[in-house]
């Protein structure tokens, strides 16, 4: 029997696509990690953002019924467009009520006035009064210095000297009477004149009255202080509504911006202009240019209710956040795609 030698490797040689295979990997997790470092070194983000705007109350300044609402939710709305109407009907019937007594008032003026011009008049017949009886007086002092002298060489008897004498007095006591008449007189002039001013005054109060309730009265039309998109409407027709209770929110969709709470060892290089890249979550892959408007003075945790005081017991160091307003850039483009509140991812180019 023939035996065959046959030799055999002792050991197969490794292809050598393994390590190919190895080395683009290798050279891929290189180039990756060092993209990736390279963009952190010159880079900062952060999650922690929203979008934000303008949010109007429409506010009702007077009290009443709502008698119809023009608007549904989440209509457009111009500014000036009227949404809403309070029944007047109480403040037309208080205005009507304020009207008459305004009327009243005014023929209490004239009446004054007509007063006035009678205590006026009055005064010219107390003035002559008193002349007429100087000049009696004069006389009657004349006659009874006359009869004394008379008397005196007894000439006359001592009744006709009294008689001039009683004569002389009743004429003195006359001027005073007229002069207190005139005083009186003059006293009611200055009793109508300030009855006039009171009058006055009281129609100016209710004539303020008058207009203030015509400006109630216009406020019972409500209209839309700006321009935007409603909220959910919050009421119905026929709802007793209180001044100041808000009824709708009006979002401004013209105005945008971006509200980002990066941490505090990422804002050393922040400064205004600089430019950045926004991303929303609703949007991927859609990329929004805007630039930094303004970084806040004070950490996020100051603008809460009850800030954080670390002044006592332990203490665990926290890395603070600080808001940074950023400005969106060609807001037109993008307006259809902006809501207030929408979460954002923001790359700032620090290089």
């Amino acid at each position: 029997m023939e035996t065959q030698e046959t030799t055999e490797p002792t050991s197969k040689k490794k292809s050598p696509i393994r390590w190919v295979i190895m080395a683009v990997l290798a050279i891929a997790i290189i180039f990756f990690a060092w993209k990736k470092i390279s963009f952190a070194l010159h880079h900062e983000t952060t999650d922690d953002a929203q979008v934000s705007t303008q949010i109007t109350p429409i506010l009702p300044r007077v009290s009443g019924y709502l008698k119809e609402i023009y608007v549904k939710d989440y209509d457009s709305v111009k500014s000036g467009q009227l949404v809403a109407v309070i029944d007047d009907a109480d403040l037309t019937t208080e205005l009507k009520e304020m009207e008459a007594s305004l009327q009243a008032s005014e023929a209490d003026l004239q009446n004054a006035k007509a007063g006035l011009n009678n205590a006026q008049v009055s005064i010219a017949p107390s003035k002559g009064n008193i002349d007429l009886t100087d000049v009696k007086i004069k006389q009657a002092e004349e006659d009874f210095q006359r009869n004394q002298n008379l008397y005196n060489e007894q000439a006359i008897t001592k009744k006709q000297l009294d008689d001039s004498r009683y004569v002389l007095e009743g004429l003195q006591q006359q001027k005073h009477n007229n002069t207190g008449d005139l005083q009186a007189v003059r006293s009611r002039v200055n009793i109508q004149a300030a009855t006039i001013a009171k009058a006055e005054a009281a129609i100016k109060a209710q004539q303020a009255k008058i207009d203030q309730q015509k400006l109630k009265i216009s406020y019972t039309k409500i209209y839309s202080p700006v321009t935007g998109k409603l909220g959910k409407n919050n009421v119905t027709a026929g709802q007793m509504i209180q001044a100041g209770t808000p009824l709708f929110s009006v979002v401004n969709d013209s105005t945008f911006w971006v509200i980002a709470n990066f941490k505090e060892t990422q804002i050393r290089t922040f400064r205004p202009g600089m430019p950045v890249e926004i991303e929303l979550d609703a949007y991927p892959g859609q990329k929004i240019e805007g630039s930094v408007a303004s970084v806040s003075l004070a950490t996020g945790a100051q603008f809460s209710l009850l800030p954080p005081d670390n002044a006592s017991g332990n203490f665990v160091k926290v890395t603070q956040r600080i808001p940074v307003k950023i400005d969106i850039q060609n807001i037109n483009k993008h307006k259809d795609i902006l809501r207030n509140g929408l979460s954002a991812y923001i790359i700032v180019p620090t290089n």
